[in-house]
């Protein structure tokens, strides 16, 4: 039966919310309808609904969901990571709901057979995806040996279906996450005690709770845990696309007056006071916030190191972060000193170099007094020298480091990329800012480490980078570039380091004029234009990709061929200068 959405939404809505309520037995229970999904396919919708009611009434879906943030929190992909909770807790949930109602049965059947007949491409395209495939074909025909690592899975699975403790399905999802999907997780983020530490506070935002009051707070992790919750208990394949979008929860917060008023106040406290007083940073946004990125506004600071208001918990955070950027300096002192004088080198080469004066023959210009022998006897003599330059332009470069919390596992790493290119571009004068961005609500900071003409020490506050919330890479592109346009220098560079995923947060302001979410291809489009804008008014523009490989097409389509991708700290200056000078010669 094909529904008409609005035409029976409301009947929809109420025949799911009296199937989980029936199920869970807790008319409490917060249920809000995909009546969407009903309308594509009942089955799966009304199966969804048994199961999120069924592990609400057998479990702690809180607990459980709580686990889920602080997992993605140190990085664990999404995509996988919500796969595999979707089937334990189906595996957990199910035994007991059957026995209870037979009749879920029939239901799950429909269901599974439906996702079969739909998602079975995009199923088999992901190890997690294939494991559910199996998982279903177990349950509809019987179960099956399959090859070793998808059966290690199932029988990890089947073991949750007499567990009654909320805690052994978070155990199970952890270990077969650590196991078959980042075997490294462990060991760069600790186990799961460690990851089950962290305090929820740390997860909205970084330190969202300083400037929300307590109510609003509360609010945004029931947001947060409902939307995770619903997630586990969705039959739904997820896809890639989904870890940016906004049904995750993350990326949409509805703010009254009353917030939007106090977020400058925050904006200080957290990253410090702006070097721009009021004025010049409102006429800067109503120029540059435009389009996309209209309702959006542009806070531009030293930092919180630099210029704070007072010592709280982010600049105590900072001043940590600060100091393990330097230690990785310290204990990689001969590969950072190495790669500068390599890119120090390649620069003179391919910039300072082109400046040199060439002295030719010229028929004006200083008379060289050996020539002169050749009046009356030659025709044509060129009796000067003349002094040309191969090319007399100045150069000017401004790196911009995308200070996003998807850097937060390279923070360290970043700090040194950028600054060796600053140390070597120190070593042969030529003038240059770097700055760091990222996207708090609707702001998008633009972090000030050393100025143009700076002097070389400078260059050690790069070492104050830090990682936090969102970035909009299109707008900040575009700040960064508004003030290299400005500069005498004829030839302009922009050097950009990022991981490839343009993604910020839509702050909902009562008669906003806000634009479509900024993410996935939407954001990868946006910022491919804006460097496509730049290289049009003659500024060059050199991508610096250090992120997973899964985002490189993204990169690709943002910087076309002039991109360098960096595997490895050692050979970082090599592989820049490659295409630094591959970018100057053309």
């Amino acid at each position: 039966m094909v529904y008409d959405i609005e035409e029976h939404r409301v009947e929809i809505e109420n025949r799911i919310k009296n199937m989980m309520w029936t199920v869970s037995g807790d008319y409490s229970l917060k249920v809000k309808p995909d009546v969407e999904a009903f309308a594509k396919n009942k089955y799966i919708a009304l199966y969804d609904a048994i199961k999120q009611g069924a592990f609400a009434r057998y479990f702690d879906a809180d607990a459980l969901g709580t686990y889920l943030l602080k997992k993605r929190y140190y990085g664990a992909e999404e995509v996988p990571l919500m796969s595999i909770a979707q089937l334990c807790a189906d595996a957990a949930s199910y035994p007991a709901i059957s026995a209870e109602r037979p009749g879920v049965r029939q239901v799950r059947k429909k269901a599974f057979e439906a996702m079969l007949e739909h998602e079975f491409h995009r199923m088999n395209q992901s190890f997690a995806g294939r494991v559910k495939i199996s998982y279903i074909r177990d349950f509809l025909n019987g179960r099956r040996r399959d090859e070793k690592r998808v059966q290690d899975v199932k029988d990890a699975l089947y073991e949750l279906e007499h567990v009654s403790d909320t805690m052994e399905i978070i155990r199970k999802i952890d270990w077969i996450y650590n196991h078959f999907i980042d075997k490294g997780f462990e060991r760069k983020h600790g186990d799961l005690a460690h990851v089950l530490s962290v305090e929820l506070e740390e997860i909205v935002q970084d330190g969202w709770q300083d400037f929300l009051d307590e109510d609003t707070y509360e609010a945004v992790m029931e947001q947060f845990l409902e939307n995770v919750n619903r997630q586990v208990t969705s039959l739904e394949e997820l896809q890639e696309e989904q870890e940016k979008k906004a049904g995750n929860g993350r990326k949409i917060v509805v703010l009254d007056e009353k917030a939007i008023a106090r977020m400058h106040s925050y904006m200080e406290l957290n990253f410090g006071r702006s070097y721009l007083n009021e004025a010049q940073q409102e006429r800067l946004n109503r120029r540059l916030c435009t389009g996309a990125h209209t309702d959006c506004s542009l806070y531009y600071t030293d930092g919180i190191l630099e210029n704070p208001v007072l010592v709280n918990a982010q600049y105590v955070n900072a001043k940590k972060q600060a100091d393990r950027n330097r230690l990785l300096l310290h204990n990689s002192a001969s590969v950072v000193r190495h790669n500068i004088d390599v890119m120090t080198a390649s620069l003179k080469r391919a910039l300072t170099l082109r400046a040199e004066k060439d002295i030719i023959p010229s028929e004006f210009g200083r008379v060289v007094p050996g020539r002169l022998w050749r009046i009356g006897r030659t025709e044509g003599g060129r009796l000067f020298d003349r002094e040309i330059r191969q090319n007399n332009s100045e150069y000017v470069v401004d790196v911009l480091i995308d200070a996003s919390g998807s850097q937060r596992d390279r923070q360290s790493q970043v700090a040194l990329q950028a600054y060796i290119i600053s140390r070597a571009l120190s070593n042969v004068n030529i003038p240059h800012r770097v700055m760091g961005f990222c996207t708090f609500w609707d702001y998008t900071v633009m972090q000030r480490y050393r100025e143009y003409d700076a002097p070389a020490k400078e260059d050690e506050r790069i070492f104050s980078y830090t990682t936090s919330a969102n970035n909009r890479d299109g707008l900040a592109i575009r700040a960064a570039a508004d003030s290299l346009m400005q500069r005498e220098e004829e030839n302009k560079i922009l050097i950009i380091l990022s991981d490839g995923r343009p993604n910020d947060v839509i702050v909902n302001r009562p008669n906003s004029r806000n634009p479509r979410i900024y993410c996935g291809d939407y954001a990868v489009q946006d910022t491919a234009l804006e460097v496509r804008r730049l290289r049009n008014a003659g500024i060059y523009v050199l991508g610096v990709f250090a992120g997973k490989e899964k985002d490189l097409a993204a990169e690709k389509k943002i910087f076309g061929k002039d991109f360098a991708y960096i595997r490895d700290i050692r050979n970082f200056s090599a592989v820049v200068s490659r295409y630094l000078q591959k970018l100057l010669d053309e």
